[in-house]
């Protein structure tokens, strides 16, 4: 079966999942009542209130270790005129928890207790200095829980402490709501299952563990149907037997409009479709629909659209099940660093990092694909652009929905500038020794110092040639930067060619990039690499134009190694660590100082202050060097300019 199916609209996000749970509701899907044992409750929510069936304590018992006796027998008893009683008659011992002996409505503590003869055997005598008053030091009949009282209220999540009070009242059976099950099916002939060396083509399946992960801690139950192939027959059959053993089935991918796309065709056969294209973004090609009164839910199959129709579909389902509101993230208010720009009738979600810098919390964008997970391990919040917005400006005030804790984000150097890979050892490290975190984005040099002299980091990567004096950094930061500033060396690296395993190009020098046989990657503007190739271009009389992929811009070191490895560039100028690390080979042009640029203002900041603390550590030095292509020696060196 091959059709193309485009979307039936492009519903607000509101008005989609609305007419989804209007129609759950019209055909009777939400919670259900099942009953567990109380030791195996926790975390889950009560499907009615829960009354005690015994009161707590069920006795009236001995608060002390001591002897009980009638309070009414121990009036008049002074330090100057003792009372003596006899055991067994009038006193009686007991021990913490012991039951109070007929007739006896008081304890004194042994400690209060003069014994007369040898031993506790009844008949022995005793005296006591002071009276007590009745029922002191006893825990009497009811005085935690009285039977028949109401001890959890209807929808409340069971917590430790709850399951040892429902087992004191006598609860060993507790009724709760029944978990969803929600299936997630992944499809698609490329999809395979997670391996260390996947072939070209093959994509590996992780959809599936981000989401059941998600439903797990949402208090669903999850299960992973096995991975289906484009094939309508096949995705069809496995639905309908999803669907005989769940509350809820997701199908991940074949929500579009592709030749191969079939997940609207099925579920046109075996339900009903709700709504397919939703006005959000990333997410437009979500479906939701019914199939025998229980929710279908299609989730595109890029993995940023996977989570996040996931949180704004998939998630409110889960908790309408289990009868509850689903629960807000906490938000803040933060300063927006650069312009976002957004199409007209879409709502979209933006990734953004944040940090404190000075007083303001400044948010800043991260990459926008939909198909970059790795977006989603770096972001700390989510801005929402309204559909009625076609962007936000630069330094506007936000509101910022969290993915990370707030105590976290205040504990974060943001590090925004050249790219290093010694960055990623230096958040490590730093976390490890100091409890700081480390926010690193890679917009280039220039960037770097731009972003600083916003107020949005407090340390820039620089490695700015100036071409006029061949020294590195000072003038760019006289220029851009304009005010009092650190630079402090993090290390001297190598940059050179990196070319694949034996050179088969033969890229001796920078010549060699003109030739109308090699294929170049380069770094994007404002990049220190990118100023290096231009100044060596301009020496060797080379024109840009004449090198083919001047305009192949990537953003980091280890990008231009990876399309290098994959072998769609011949070479590309970057640092010796990052061919190692991608076990290609390097020819070295030259030794540069990569240093860390500090606003002065900034120096005594403690998480600064962690940083330069760090970069005369001998373990984190050693582990850069380890790296290849790097020279500490002076590391932790300070320039003011």
């Amino acid at each position: 079966m091959s059709k193309r199916q485009i979307y039936l609209e492009s519903l607000p996000h509101d008005a989609a999942l609305e007419r989804l749970l209007t129609a759950l509701d019209q055909a009777g899907w939400g919670p259900q009542r099942e009953v567990v044992p109380t030791d195996k409750a926790l975390g889950r929510i009560t499907a009615a209130p829960v009354r005690a069936r015994i009161s707590a304590p069920h006795y009236n018992a001995s608060a002390v270790d001591g002897i009980a006796v009638k309070a009414s027998d121990t009036f008049g008893a002074t330090e100057t005129s003792p009372l003596t009683l006899t055991i067994g008659e009038q006193a009686h011992w007991v021990d913490t928890g012991d039951p109070l002996p007929p007739g006896c409505d008081a304890v004194i503590m042994v400690e209060h207790v003069n014994l007369l003869d040898d031993g506790h055997h009844s008949g022995a005598r005793c005296e006591i200095l002071a009276p007590v008053a009745p029922w002191q030091d006893v825990r009497q009949i009811g005085e935690d829980v009285v039977a028949t009282e109401i001890l959890l209220p209807e929808g409340h999540t069971i917590r430790p402490q709850d399951m040892g009070a429902l087992l004191a009242a006598g609860i060993l059976e507790v009724p709760v709501v029944r978990k969803p099950v929600v299936t997630f099916i992944p499809t698609g002939t490329e999809i395979v299952e997670p391996k260390a060396d996947p072939a070209p083509g093959e994509i590996i399946e992780f959809n599936s563990r981000v989401i059941l992960s998600m439903v797990s801690e949402w208090g669903g139950t999850p299960v992973r149907g096995p991975i289906v192939r484009d094939d309508y027959d096949l995705i069809r059959r496995t639905v309908r037997e999803a669907v005989a053993g769940s509350d809820i089935v997701i199908v991940n991918a074949g929500s579009s409009a592709g030749s191969e796309d079939y997940t609207v065709h099925v579920l046109k056969e075996l339900g009903q479709v709700l709504a397919h294209g939703v006005a959000i973004r990333p997410g437009k090609p979500v479906m939701l629909g019914l199939i025998d009164g229980k929710p279908f839910v299609g989730l595109p199959g890029y993995p940023v659209s996977t989570w996040l129709t996931a949180e704004l579909f998939v998630k409110p389902l889960v908790y309408r099940f289990l009868g509850q509101q689903v629960p807000r993230r906490p938000t803040v208010r933060a300063s927006l660093a650069r312009r976002v720009t957004s199409p007209m009738g879409v709502t979209e979600y933006v990734r953004v990092k944040l940090g404190r810098v000075g007083e303001r919390l400044v948010a800043t964008p991260i990459s926008r694909g939909a198909a970059v997970i790795s977006s989603l391990v770096r972001a700390d919040g989510l801005l929402v652009v309204p559909s009625g917005l076609e962007g936000i400006g630069e330094g506007s005030e936000v509101e910022v929905e969290l993915l990370r804790p707030l105590s976290e984000i205040q504990e974060t150097v943001v590090a925004i500038g050249s790219h290093d890979t010694s960055l990623d050892l230096m958040g490590s490290f730093l976390r490890r020794k100091s409890g700081f975190y480390l926010s690193s984005a890679h917009v280039g040099s220039q960037g770097g110092l731009l972003a600083l002299k916003r107020g949005e980091a407090h340390v820039a990567g620089v490695h700015l040639l100036d071409e006029a004096t061949g020294d590195y950094n000072t003038a760019y930061v006289q220029k851009y930067l304009g005010r009092p500033a650190l630079l402090v060396l993090l290390a001297r690296r190598e940059q050179g060619f990196i070319v694949p395993r034996g050179n088969p190009k033969n890229i001796t020098s920078f010549r060699d990039l003109a030739r109308p046989d090699v294929q170049y990657v380069n770094r994007q503007r404002g990049a220190g690499t990118r100023l290096l190739l231009d100044y060596h271009l301009k020496q060797e009389g080379i024109s840009p134009a004449e090198v083919q992929g001047y305009r192949w811009e990537l953003f980091t070191h280890l990008n231009v190694a990876a399309a290098v490895k994959a072998g769609d560039a011949d070479a590309g100028l970057g640092i010796r660590s990052a061919a190692q690390a991608m076990d290609l080979d390097f020819v070295p042009v030259a030794w540069e100082e990569y240093e860390l640029c500090i606003p002065a203002e900034l120096e005594e900041h403690p998480g600064v202050q962690a940083v330069l603390t760090l970069l005369r550590d001998p373990e984190f030095l050693g582990a850069v060097e380890s790296l290849g292509g790097y020279d500490c020696a002076d590391s932790g060196r300070i320039r003011r300019v």
